[in-house]
């Protein structure tokens, strides 16, 4: 297994510093293959808000992060080769970006004590803190947002869907799997009628969903997409001359990769977001100075601002942010994965943090706990402008339907716990 240290390598910080950076930070990233082009901004923005910590404040609590980036290809077997080649690194946690490698990693992960957080993708019941000690989804999951996609259709059409036939475009996969069960209990509380269109790795062909679409004249279509399934599908979508407006994707199909190869024809495409999309924020001041100016951006360094990148940026500040925690709960800089762990359970992320972080209102304020290891569940849905080339915010952070989703993360969860003999905690 070859690894690397990843491009934010800090060169000068180690050539300068006395030992090796203390708090590891592993990176199962994908550069290559068919997802490389929605990978690449999220390892970029990862690896670069690390590099802001270390630059900017001299590492956490005055201990250096050393960020140990390896391939995966988004392939799961290297995806479990490249936990295994380096937990034994003293490796905090683990954000793989790929429901696939979640599923095979929390087995593993729980039995060896270290935190795996899965940021709006993997096995949604992980939530209930009490079966999955070391497994957190915050800010929001799977069935948050084919919630939110619900109620925000709810919300366009005068409160019913009555009648209204909804079709479910998703990669034939765990991860586009996900949704299912939600939409269908949704589908029975609402009266809306659901089909379902798999669509096999990695994407490119979808000729035939496109032309059920059309026979069938679905009201509005939601997507669960990856790589280079989402461009093909709004493609596909304005081929048929589907109107964009009625077109949802989650939100790892609402990035700039995503629309700009359709060009015009994107434009009105909507997509939920767990974060607020754009380079408006003082922190990408901080990382001009730390970071882009001084050579140290991760990759090509041409990501920042985009959906991705920011989503990288932002599960680095929570992972440092629950650091911060931890060292503060247990009195010292030198934490290990199990104190990791307890930092991650004790987050509070509210306006006050994102403000001092120079992030304000970037995403939705929530906490963790024993019980709850998957935060609010809110989301925004955002708006293609291809005119503008950008990304708009159209409605405020929309909560789940917790009358639906939390007893279906109870069912799974203790169906878990009872096959995998998991005592329970938090009583």
């Amino acid at each position: 297994m070859r690894l690397k240290l990843a491009t934010m390598a800090l060169a000068g910080i180690v050539a300068a510093a006395p030992a090796m950076a203390d708090l590891v930070f592993p990176s199962l990233s994908y550069r290559t293959g068919p997802y490389a082009a929605n990978g690449i901004p999220f390892a970029d923005g990862y690896a670069d808000y690390f590099t802001l910590i270390n630059q900017r404040d001299g590492g956490i609590g005055g201990e250096m992060i050393k960020m140990i980036e390896c391939e995966t290809g988004y392939n799961t077997e290297k995806g479990v080769e490249c936990y295994e080649a380096t937990k034994g690194e003293g490796s905090l946690i683990y954000q793989p970006l790929s429901t696939g490698i979640t599923y095979q990693l929390i087995p593993k992960m729980s039995a060896d004590g270290i935190p795996l957080h899965s940021m709006g993708y993997g096995r949604t019941s992980a939530a209930n803190g009490k079966v999955f000690e070391w497994v957190f989804n915050y800010p929001a999951n799977y069935w948050d947002g084919a919630s939110i996609a619900v109620k925000h259709l709810l919300e366009i059409n005068g409160g019913s869907l009555e009648g209204k036939k909804i079709a479910l475009v998703y990669h034939n996969s765990a991860y586009g799997k996900e949704p299912i069960r939600t939409l269908e209990e949704l589908a029975a509380k609402h009266g809306y009628e659901l089909s379902l269109l798999p669509v096999d790795h990695p994407g490119q062909e979808q000729k035939s969903q496109w032309l059920q679409i059309r026979r069938e004249r679905p009201d509005y279509v939601l997507m669960w997409g990856w790589g280079v399934m989402n461009q093909v599908a709004i493609q596909e979508a304005a081929n048929i001359r589907f109107p964009m407006e009625n077109f949802i994707g989650i939100w790892w199909s609402g990035s700039e990769n995503d629309v700009l190869p359709v060009g015009d024809g994107a434009n009105g495409y909507k997509a939920l977001n767990m974060h607020l999309p754009g380079d408006d924020f003082p922190i990408y001041e901080d990382l001009k100075t730390h970071v882009y100016d001084t050579g140290l951006a991760a990759g090509a360094g041409d990501q920042a601002g985009s959906v991705l990148y920011n989503r990288g940026l932002y599960a680095a500040m929570l992972a440092v942010e629950a650091a911060k925690k931890a060292q503060e709960i247990h009195g010292t800089a030198q934490i290990t994965p199990s104190m990791m762990r307890d930092g991650m359970e004790a987050l509070v992320v509210d306006a006050a943090l994102m403000e001092s972080l120079s992030i304000p209102n970037f995403g939705p304020e929530f906490d963790v706990s024993c019980e709850n290891h998957g935060g609010s569940g809110l989301g925004i849905v955002q708006q293609w402008d291809a005119a503008a080339g950008e990304w708009t915010q159209i409605t405020d952070y929309i909560e789940s339907d917790k009358d639906v989703i939390n007893p279906l993360i109870a069912e799974d969860s203790m169906a878990y716990a009872e096959e995998n003999s998991v005592e329970m905690r938090c009583e």
